[in-house]
Order: structure tokens, then C-alpha cells, then sequence
């Protein structure tokens, strides 16, 4: 191969050593596509403009160090020289660093003297922030403790909330100096963590610069400060709580047992002390920061069981929070189970009818468990009676009262139940408020034994008593719902969630708030898995209000009614097609006198609006029937009766008239064309039967109808044919219009050549002329000088004649002079 490469190679250097004029071509050739090459890399620059150099982002007058040039490496330098320092990165075109720049100079000006504000620019990229940060979204806001950081600020770029969040970065702990301050600290919502820290021997323990870390490390993962850290350095304070030596760490809890951090399980290290915090926290209140963009946040939570979700007029820098506490202490409520007085003190008796006896009051061991169950119904019995709150336990009989205890399982529930399904003749005294108990056999193990009792709900009764007696009533006449430990004597367990009405307004609108009353107290329950929704009337006392609802809401047959989230009414209510929402359902739909053909729709789906034309036509054919109304509800903007919802779009449901519980559905299998659709309210309208004549007038319609239909597919496919022709048509008149375009082309081109030839002839004959001019010109002069040589050589001749003499002079010097002198003359 290579031998063949090498003589081909020979034989081409011979040839053009034979052609020099094909090795010139060559080589032009070669410098053209250069010079080509050139100039078109040239063009290319001179099309794509230089990024403009980036300008400060920050107004000059706010104490912002303003790095718009992206110099990552001065950063350090500037956060050495402060305690406290936040960095601002940003992009200047993103619009959400725009509006948080405006809330990050607000606190610059208020806090500049405490904390270093630096802002650098991730986005031009010939700066070291754009190559060593990768970041995917803009603004992000990093706060630097001297040596710790960096922590993130993932919360609302408010002014409000950035301050609070760094006056939590600047006072991590909270320092407790007495009895009174830990009590107070210990008796918030939150959960609190309190580490014990000597300062006599050294000027700062290491062991507290861990605790510190840790406290730090809690802002990372809640910029709220979920979880509270303090510090007690007097001994006779850390007495108050099991913390006796030095560097312990206390986690306190409201309503299991508090902690204290394991040191020979665990090392202490801040990340170690903050997981364990967080890992055995107590949360009553949890906050919900939706971010406004896709998500499914909401979902998630409220996926998992009833939510009670509480819309507060939060403000970050409030000294106090009046309307928090209010709400955290009925949560607080709502979740102490345990009588916590009773078992501290250690008052449990082993016999409980005796303690029922002497002190009214009952204990609940850790054995114990209650649920609201429903009993066999009795011939004797209403429905209401039915209803008991049944406790079992296993080694004594028992009692209820109001159940703090946690909820049964399913075997031992049972088994209780067998009891009661067995023995119903021994409960027909539970027409009347009452307890009855029963010992049980427990099926699973036969060799134990457990007490279950069942004490019945009094008829309209709104809470449960407290302990040995009934709620004392109210001055409106209603009785005070009880709520403390609710959360263990109902199976309708409540998550309470909290979120600010200044940035999610727009969910409590959705919800059912006025969209006019904005930044004001809203409550809802939201039970996803049941479908219920209910919303709080707070005009009284919130406290008072919340409390009923959440009881209202517990309860077994509860008087809530479900709130249905729906569209404004149509101004135009008697159009062709009723539009119906959720306030008009029941009065459209459900009228006894109408048939009522319902169309359910959405407004992002695409088969809805195939079938608008169909739903016109056919309210088109009845209208002139009083009795049967055609309409359509937009079910993804108006919340239904859950009878009265559907799986999926579109829809078609027949409602007839005086048997509104006979709805009927549109088959699935059936297509929707209008003949379909007119039998299908035909046959279930009834009007073949009550009104024949109208039904005879239809039924001619739509044979009217078809006939139509059948003439204009007869037109469709003469149409059809007709346009086939004069797409041939158009087809040869194409290829016609194409031979007579290159032939003109042809023409154009020789008419291009003769007017080329006709230019150059023209212009040879311009030339010719001039040159017959110049000629004509020389002639002309030419025949003068020969008429004036002739004159002169007749005078010379004539003189000659009359002087003999004169000959010899005219042919020697004296006939030149004489020419000479007649010539000037």
C-alpha cells in the first residue's frame, strides 16, 4: 500500500512538473479559500456584539459591598474583618434578585453597624464567582458566624424575615440566668435544648463552643429556629432540671418524657447534638412556607390525615406574638394526653373504683387505651345512643372518663366488640348517659383477661366532661368544649399548621376566604382522604371559636357542614346553556320540575371542547322544552357534593325530573354524536310516554336531522371529487406555469446577450463616426491649402509671364523668398 501511495504520489509531482499552469491553478485556488475562509471568520465577529461590563447592582448610598465584577477572592478577606456577615450572590437580570436586593438594603441600613453586607456577582462570566460556584438558582443569601458558615437563608426575601433570621444568627443562645427565665423558656411551644456550662475553670469551655455549633447547625435546617437552644452557666438554675454536671445537654418535652444527651452513646459534636434534637423533637404548630412555584408540598402534607391550617397575620419582629401563643396553647391542649400532674406525683392507686370512688378522678395507666366506637344498634336504641367511648385494659376494670390514653389496636378492639355483640341484652341501660362494662376473654390469648367499658354520648351533647363532671355552660348557652388530650379519644386526629397570611393569602382565597378581607385570621380543616373540607366562623373570640370547631369537628356525628369552594354565578343565567357552579347546583340540577342533561367539564381538557359544538346543537333542539334545561359546571373551579363528582372528562349525566336519585350516566361505549346523545334523553326524559305528540315532533326532527346529515355527506364527497379535479388541475397549470417560467428565463437571458451586443455595436459605430469626423476635418483642410497653392503658383505664373527676368529668380533663392512673403500673406 505504501509502495502504491509512493508512485502515485511520483506520478502527480511528474505531472505537474509536466503542467506548471496546473500547479498555478493550484496554488490560487489555495490562497482564494484562505482569503474566503478569512473573511468569513471575520464577518462572524463582527456579528456577535461583546457582552457589555457589568455596572453596580446596589445603590452607591447603602452600605453594600458591591462585587459586581464577580471578585470571589476578596470575599474572605471582608468576612475576617466581621463577626457577622452576609453574602449576597446574585444575577442582574433575575427578577428575583431585583426585588430581594430592595429588601436586603432595607436591612443593610438597620443593621450595617453589627453585620458586613456583601453582594457578588455570579453571572458575569469573567469573574471567579461564575467558575467556582455552580449555583441553579438566584438569589442565594449566605450568613457567616465568624468562623461558621456557611448557612443558607432559605425563607422569604422580606425584610422582616431576613432580619429575625440574623438577629438568630447573631444571638444563637439564649442565655438563662434564673429560675424564672428557664420557666419561661421551658414553657413555650417550641421544643427547647439547655446545655449546662461551667465558666470557672477556663474562659469559654470547648463543650460550650460545641453546643454553640450545634445551635448554628439547628438554622441550617430550619430558618426559623424550630428547635430553641439555651445556655445556663449557675448551677442552683441547672437544678431546676436533671442537669448536675458539666457539659450535659437537656432536651425538654411536653408530653413524653425529656432527654438528656447520651455522651457515652454518642460523641459531642454539634452535628451529632443537632440531629439528636431534631430527631426527638415535639411539634405541635408546624409552619408551612409554600415558595409560589410548582410544587407538591402541600399535597404531601395534607395527604397525610386531616390538617387544620391557621392563616395569622404574622409579623418576624414582633416582641411578642399574642395570637401565636393563643393558637400554640389549644395545640398544646389539643396534644397533652397524659395527666402529667397525676403521674409526677405519683398519686395512682392500684384499685381504680376506689380512686372512682373517693376522688373522681382516673388515672390511666400505660395499659389503657380508648376509641370511639359504634355499638350494635338495639330496637330500643336510637342512633345517637349507639355511639360510645369504649377503653379496654388489660389487668383491671376500667372506667372512661375523658380518655387521654392512645388508641386501641385492631385485635383488641375486636375482641371487645365480640363481647358487646354477644351480650347486648346486659347494655339496654345505655338509653340515658351511662357506663357499662363488660370482662372479656381475649380470643388471641386465652389465658389473659381485660376490662372493657363503654360510657354513650348524651343526645346534641358538645363536649365530653372533664374528668368526674360536666362542663359547666357558657353564657351563650352552649357548653365549653373540652379539647385537652382530644387528640387520644378520637380517631379524627388533627395536624395543626400555621402560615402567614401576608405571602399565602392567595391559598386561603382558594380555600373559601374573602379575597377582599386580606392579612386576616383564616381556619380551615382540610381532610383529603375523606374529602371535607369546612371552614371557621371567627367573628367572637378566636380562642373560644377555634376550640369549638376542632371539637365539633372530633366528634363522632359531627354538625360541620362542608364548606364547597366554587365559582362566582353567571351574569347571564338564562343563556342556551346553563353554566352552573357550586351555589346553583342544587337549585338548577335538582329541580323537581326540569330534566336536567349535566355536562361536566375543564378547562384544560381538550375533548371538552370537541364536543362544545354537540352540547350547543342539542340545547339548540330543546329549546323550546320548558322542561328539560341542558347544562355544563366547570368541576375543576367548583367543588361538588362527592355523590355528584366524577372520575374523569367529559362527562354527561342525566338528571330526571321527580326521580333525581335515578341518575343516569352517558354509556362510555357509546360515541357522543347528537342522534345518541337526543335518544339517550329521550329514553330516560319519559317524554315518549308523557307526551307523545312532543316525542313524535322529535323523533321527525331527527330524522329530519339525518336526512340532512346524508345530504351533506352526498355534498362532501361531490365537493371531494371537485377538489380532486382542480388539485389536477392546479397540478398541470404548476407544472405549465414552471415550463413557461424557464422559458421565459431563456428569453430574458437572450435578450440580456443582444442588448450586451447591441451596447458593444453601438459603441463601435460611435467610434467609427468620430473617426469619419476627424477624417472629413483633415480633408477639408487639406483641399484649402491646395485651392491657396494653386492661386499662388497662377499669380507666380501670371508674373512671371510679365517679367521676363523673372524666371530665374522663381526657380532659384528668389522664387522661395517670394512664396515665403505671399505664404504670410
Amino acid at each position: 500500500m505504501l509502495r502504491r501511495l509512493r508512485v502515485s504520489h511520483r506520478q502527480v509531482v511528474n505531472q505537474m512538473a509536466r503542467r506548471p499552469d496546473l500547479l498555478c491553478g493550484a496554488i490560487a485556488l489555495s490562497c482564494l479559500l484562505i482569503l474566503a475562509i478569512k473573511l468569513t471568520c471575520s464577518r462572524a465577529k463582527n456579528v456577535v456584539a461583546p457582552a457589555r461590563p457589568p455596572v453596580r447592582f446596589f445603590s452607591p448610598d447603602v452600605p453594600v459591598v458591591d462585587l459586581f465584577l464577580g471578585q470571589l477572592e476578596q470575599v474572605e478577606r471582608l468576612r475576617s474583618m466581621a463577626e457577622v456577615s452576609l453574602i449576597f450572590l446574585y444575577a442582574p437580570w433575575c427578577a428575583h434578585s431585583i426585588t430581594a436586593r430592595e429588601e436586603v438594603q432595607k436591612v443593610a441600613r438597620r443593621m450595617s453597624k453589627e453585620v458586613q453586607f456583601i453582594a457578588v456577582n455570579c453571572w458575569w462570566h469573567h469573574g471567579k464567582c461564575r467558575k467556582q460556584q455552580n449555583l441553579y438558582q438566584y438569589p442565594v443569601i449566605h450568613l457567616f458566624y465568624r468562623r461558621f458558615g456557611p448557612i443558607e437563608y432559605k425563607g422569604p426575601f422580606t425584610a422582616a424575615y431576613l432580619e429575625r433570621f440574623i438577629h438568630r444568627v447573631i444571638t444563637p443562645l439564649t442565655y438563662l440566668p434564673s429560675r424564672a427565665t428557664l420557666q419561661d423558656f421551658l414553657s413555650y411551644h417550641e421544643p427547647g435544648v439547655i446545655g449546662y456550662f461551667e465558666f470557672n475553670a477556663s474562659p469559654q469551655p470547648p463543650g460550650y463552643t460545641v453546643f454553640l455549633t450545634s445551635a448554628l447547625q439547628s438554622l441550617r435546617r430550619d430558618y426559623r429556629g424550630g428547635v430553641r437552644f439555651g445556655v445556663v452557666t449557675n448551677k442552683h438554675v441547672a437544678e431546676a432540671i436533671p442537669l448536675q454536671e458539666d457539659e450535659m445537654v437537656y432536651l425538654h418535652r411536653h408530653f413524653n418524657k425529656s432527654l438528656v444527651f447520651p455522651r457515652a452513646e454518642r460523641n459531642f459534636t454539634s452535628e451529632n447534638i443537632c440531629g439528636w434534637a431534631y430527631e426527638h423533637r415535639e411539634s405541635v404548630l408546624r409552619w408551612l412556607q409554600p415558595h409560589g412555584a410548582k410544587s407538591r408540598l402541600m399535597e404531601q402534607e395534607l395527604s397525610k390525615g386531616a390538617a387544620l391550617l391557621l392563616f395569622l397575620p404574622f409579623d418576624p419582629l414582633a416582641p411578642s406574638q399574642p395570637l401565636l401563643q393563643q393558637i400554640a396553647d389549644i395545640a398544646l391542649q389539643y396534644h397533652t394526653c397524659n395527666d402529667s400532674e397525676w403521674w409526677e406525683s405519683g398519686e395512682h392507686q392500684s384499685s381504680w373504683d376506689g380512686l372512682w370512688q373517693t376522688s373522681g378522678r382516673l388515672p390511666f395507666p400505660s395499659a389503657l387505651c380508648c376509641n370511639t366506637v359504634v355499638l350494635p344498634r338495639l330496637d330500643s336504641l336510637s342512633r345517637t345512643h349507639n355511639v360510645c367511648e369504649l377503653c379496654l385494659d388489660r389487668s383491671a376494670g376500667a372506667e372512661p372518663g375523658a380518655a387521654q390514653s392512645p388508641r386501641c389496636t385492631f385485635h383488641r378492639m375486636e375482641a371487645a366488640l365480640d363481647s358487646f355483640y354477644l351480650r347486648q341484652s346486659s347494655f339496654a341501660r345505655l338509653l340515658a348517659p351511662s357506663m357499662a362494662c363488660s370482662h372479656v376473654v381475649n380470643s388471641y390469648s386465652p389465658l389473659s383477661r381485660f376490662s372493657a367499658c363503654c360510657k354513650t354520648l348524651a343526645p346534641r351533647m358538645t363536649s365530653y366532661p372533664p374528668r368526674s363532671q360536666e362542663p359547666p355552660p357558657q353564657a351563650s348557652g352552649t357548653q365549653a368544649a373540652n379539647i385537652t388530650g382530644l387528640k387520644c379519644r378520637t380517631n379524627k386526629t388533627l395536624r395543626f399548621y400555621v402560615l402567614d397570611s401576608h405571602l399565602h393569602w392567595t391559598f386561603a382565597v382558594r380555600l373559601g376566604a374573602q379575597d377582599h378581607v386580606r392579612h386576616n385570621v383564616f381556619a380551615t380543616i382540610v381532610d383529603l382522604p375523606d374529602e371535607v373540607h369546612y371552614i371557621l366562623d371567627h367573628r367572637e373570640s378566636l380562642k373560644d371559636t377555634l376550640e369549638h370547631f376542632i371539637w365539633n369537628y372530633s366528634i363522632p356525628y359531627s354538625p360541620l357542614k362542608r364548606h364547597l369552594v366554587g365559582a362566582s354565578v353567571p351574569k347571564s343565567p338564562d343563556s342556551l346553556i346553563r353554566e352552573v357552579t357550586t351555589a346553583s347546583f342544587l337549585s338548577t340540577v335538582m329541580d323537581p320540575e326540569k330534566d336536567v342533561l349535566l355536562f361536566y367539564y375543564t378547562h384544560w381538557c381538550g375533548f371538552c371542547t370537541v364536543l362544545n359544538h354537540i352540547i350547543i346543537q342539542i340545547a339548540r333542539l330543546f329549546q323550546g322544552n320548558s322542561k328539560v334545561t341542558v347544562a355544563r359546571v366547570n368541576a375543576a373551579q367548583n367543588d361538588l357534593p362527592w355523590e355528584f363528582m366524577v372520575d374523569h372528562f367529559p362527562t354527561l349525566l342525566f338528571f330526571p325530573r321527580d326521580r333525581k336519585h335515578l341518575s343516569v350516566k352517558f354509556p362510555e361505549d357509546l360515541p357522543v354524536t347528537l342522534p345518541n346523545l337526543v335518544r339517550f334523553v329521550l329514553r330516560h326524559s319519559g317524554l315518549l310516554h308523557r307526551d307523545g305528540t312532543r316525542a313524535g315532533l322529535v323523533e321527525a326532527e331527527l330524522r329530519r336531522l339525518q336526512a340532512d346529515v346524508r345530504l351533506l355527506q352526498g355534498a362532501r364527497e361531490q365537493l371531494s371529487e371537485q377538489l380532486a379535479q382542480l388539485r389536477q388541475e392546479k397540478l398541470r397549470l404548476s407544472l405549465q406555469t414552471l415550463a413557461l417560467e424557464s422559458h421565459n428565463a431563456e428569453l430574458q437571458r437572450q435578450g440580456r446577450r443582444l442588448e450586451a451586443l447591441y451596447q458593444e455595436k453601438s459603441q463601435q459605430l460611435t467610434d467609427a463616426v468620430g473617426k469619419l469626423r476627424a477624417l472629413a476635418d483633415a480633408s477639408e483642410s487639406l483641399l484649402a491649402e491646395n485651392a491657396l497653392l494653386k492661386i499662388l503658383l497662377a499669380s507666380v505664373k501670371e508674373k512671371a509671364h510679365l517679367e521676363p527676368g523673372a524666371e530665374r529668380d522663381f526657380t532659384g533663392e528668389g522664387a522661395e523668398q517670394d512664396l515665403r512673403t505671399h505664404g504670410h500673406s
